[in-house]
């Protein structure tokens, strides 16, 4: 990606930092010269990459507004807000008990809220921020068999990104989200792990992607530095796909 210092002198937050894609984008970010925020409940996660420099580790439970409102007033100056949370319930409408609906709703949807809320006020100020959502490709362009709750959730990611860019776009605040396909993660590999029998369920998430294999998280951290550079200033309400093909 480079070390041309693209993101000097800015602060990023980046949630789910601690693994995965939050992770990728966070390291992207810091190799870039930006002070990153890497916020993630998991505190032994992101024991790998405290060390890093230009990352400041920080203990977040998305599902705590208390936590949320905490983290605004002690990073009061966010530039850049990656919101790279999710959680994935299993099934059908039918499969879906009210209460991972409601899960999949307060995870995947209020917290952003909640993180762009406290992290706004700074960007109009300023009369300028960023915004990235991730979403996913499940909801954006193709539904994926039994993913109803994730599925339904992340729709919504798109439609508070296109929202929230509509209603301050004359203000210097550019929102975006990013819609990935299948990528490799901890997340996936723990889906794999339970499924019963993980060969088979590798293959089939394989299978579904016609490019022939899983994404990276650093290719989808690419996109989201390229959207926090300077090189995609026109930019704003967008969606961006990166799936491997499997919306077509």
């Amino acid at each position: 990606m480079g070390t041309n210092n693209k993101l000097a002198g800015k602060k990023a937050l980046v949630t789910g930092a601690g693994q995965g894609i939050g992770r990728a984008i966070a390291l992207a970010y810091a190799g870039q010269g930006a002070q990153v925020v890497a916020a993630d409940i998991n505190e032994e996660s992101l024991g790998g990459i405290s060390q890093v420099d230009g990352i400041t580790p920080y203990w977040l439970d998305v599902s705590d507004t208390v936590m949320i409102d905490a983290c605004g007033s002690a990073h009061p100056d966010v530039d850049i807000l990656v919101n790279c949370v999710g959680v994935v319930h299993h099934g059908t409408l039918l499969d879906c008990p009210a209460e991972d609906f409601r899960e999949a709703y307060h995870i995947n949807v209020e917290s952003m809220y909640h993180t762009i809320r406290v992290c706004l006020p700074h960007m109009l100020a300023k009369q300028d921020g960023l915004i990235i959502n991730i979403a996913s490709a499940a909801a954006a362009s193709k539904s994926a068999i039994n993913r109803f709750a994730y599925a339904t959730s992340k729709g919504a990611v798109v439609a508070l990104t296109k929202s929230v860019a509509i209603d301050y776009i004359k203000q210097g605040i550019r929102c975006n989200s990013i819609s990935p396909g299948t990528i490799f993660t901890p997340s996936l590999e723990g889906r794999i792990a339970s499924s019963g029998d993980s060969e088979q369920a590798l293959r089939d998430f394989v299978a579904r992607q016609p490019m022939g294999r899983l994404g990276q998280p650093e290719e989808i951290a690419a996109v989201a530095l390229m959207l926090a550079s300077g090189e995609a200033n026109f930019m704003s309400g967008s969606d961006i796909v990166i799936d491997g093909g499997f919306s077509l």
